[in-house]
């Protein structure tokens, strides 16, 4: 089975194990059903996510004109403090901000390598988890806008941390840990704006991934480096495949890589 096309963040559904889909233009693929196959990646060229140019990846998918450009890829993304709408200020595009950052927006932890903070819309619940390796995730706050949520993790992240030890994540070297627990010591830190939007239930989500066998000690494939990879499939997390030979490969980190996949 061959497909070719961009890479893009793999789409996934939740289930036990999570199921997850490579998609392409006229094309789709269960990345599940290759577990256990060989699969050969060969870069062909690049493809902007926007422009479509066959440009060099600046960052996020996209070419550099474009990453400074167009307004998916302002800073407010990263930084979600940073948003403006709630005000009425544009920052690239008043009306595209205005539908992302006023609507509802999770503030949680999660836990992949470590606990964490993060913020994600309230659509983006639980695929925000899975694209992290996360086992296990709590909510701690609900608020209406991008703004607040940024305010919060903030005040968050002086007492819990806000990144992913993705060596740890990949090689499954993990503790379970009482989310609960962590969600109300953290609970005095929220801002007073978003205290009204603190959510008590003690519902945790837990996440089954699709991994048959974790590497001991990962290797990062790099296509610029090598164009031409191919390897026995072992699992799939967060956005990464791993392979037999400890190789991974993070899909979402090469967005905007055109490449050819061959299954054997």
């Amino acid at each position: 089975m061959q497909y070719e096309g961009v890479l893009k963040k793999m789409q996934t559904e939740i289930g036990t194990p999570i199921q997850y889909y490579m998609l392409f233009e006229s094309d789709f693929l269960n990345v599940n059903q290759v577990l256990d196959k060989e699969l050969k990646i060969e870069f062909l060229k690049f493809q902007c996510l926007n422009c479509k140019n066959d440009r060099p990846i600046y960052r996020q998918g996209f070419c550099k004109n474009c990453f400074f450009e167009i307004p998916s890829a302002g800073d407010w993304i990263m930084r979600p403090e940073l948003s403006t709408a709630h005000l009425d200020k544009e920052d690239r595009d008043l009306t595209y901000e205005k539908k992302v950052q006023l609507q509802p927006h999770i503030v949680y932890l999660a836990n992949s390598s470590n606990v964490k903070v993060g913020v994600t819309r309230k659509t983006q619940v639980p695929t925000r988890w899975i694209d992290q390796g996360a086992h296990e995730a709590i909510e701690i706050v609900e608020v209406p806008n991008r703004y607040l949520a940024g305010i919060t993790e903030v005040a968050l992240k002086d007492h819990v941390g806000d990144k992913t030890n993705w060596r740890k994540m990949l090689t499954n070297d993990v503790d379970d840990e009482d989310l609960v627990a962590w969600r109300n010591k953290l609970k005095p830190f929220i801002p007073d704006e978003a205290k009204e939007y603190f959510i008590a239930s003690n519902t945790e989500t837990n996440l089954d991934f699709p991994v048959l066998h974790y590497p001991e000690k990962v290797k990062s494939l790099n296509l610029d480096k090598t164009p031409v990879y191919e390897g026995k499939l072992k699992g799939i997390k967060g956005q990464y495949l791993i392979f037999e030979d400890d190789t991974v490969f993070n899909i979402r980190g090469n967005e905007g890589y055109y490449v050819g996949l061959t299954v054997g």
